[in-house]
């Protein structure tokens, strides 16, 4: 069975969650975090020299870290990875934005908003900064979901997983997705597939 090291609430092993929970693929979970300082024991260090969450660990002992990595290999042989060579370049061109344009403009500001640890990080102008920037990636999504139903392709990928994340918890960093209809309605899509398990989901 695949063990998940994991903060809760964090929207990169959420991901992880509902990939899982998508293939119906048995998991535990144990509660590790960068805010108590877990993370960064070596007991945790050996599993992921980084000191990050996510990292699944398998029953041989081997490690994987990386939260869209991780979707990739859960992925891989599955319908949530597109047979399509295009559709699959594609969803690794959504993969690559999540975390290089949308995840440290939408993620950060939330957790710059959500938790107490951070907020002495929260300058007038570096929120504004983040909050262009996030913008700027939802307009990047809107303008996609507003011609087509999924990220990448035409069905239901990890392209989609990697973006819920974050995406669905916008407005806890003051995003106002008012202006993302598309967003908004792609949002309800992901919500309404079998499978899906909320973030708060235990």
């Amino acid at each position: 069975m695949i063990t998940l090291y994991q903060q809760h609430d964090s929207g990169n092993c959420y991901k992880v969650r509902l990939a899982l929970s998508h293939l119906g693929l048995p998991f535990r979970t144990v509660a590790v975090s960068s805010l108590d300082g877990s993370t960064r024991r070596p007991e945790f260090l050996v599993k992921n020299p980084i000191g990050k969450v996510p990292t699944i660990a398998f029953e041989d002992g081997r490690c994987l870290a990386e939260s869209n990595a991780i979707l990739l290999y859960l992925a891989e042989g599955t319908l949530l990875l597109p047979a399509d060579r295009y559709d699959r370049g594609k969803t690794y061109e959504w993969l690559f934005f999540e975390q290089y344009s949308h995840e440290p403009a939408i993620a950060v500001r939330r957790a710059l908003s959500v938790y107490p640890q951070r907020r002495a990080e929260a300058t007038p102008a570096r929120m504004a900064q983040l909050l262009e920037a996030g913008n700027r990636a939802l307009g990047v999504m809107e303008q996609r979901l507003a011609g087509a139903a999924w990220l990448a392709g035409d069905a239901f990928s990890v392209a989609d997983i990697s973006l819920y994340a974050y995406t669905h918890g916008a407005a806890d960093g003051g995003f106002d997705l008012a202006a993302c209809p598309a967003v908004q309605t792609w949002l309800a899509r992901v919500a309404a597939l079998p499978g899906h398990v909320p973030i708060d989901a235990v």
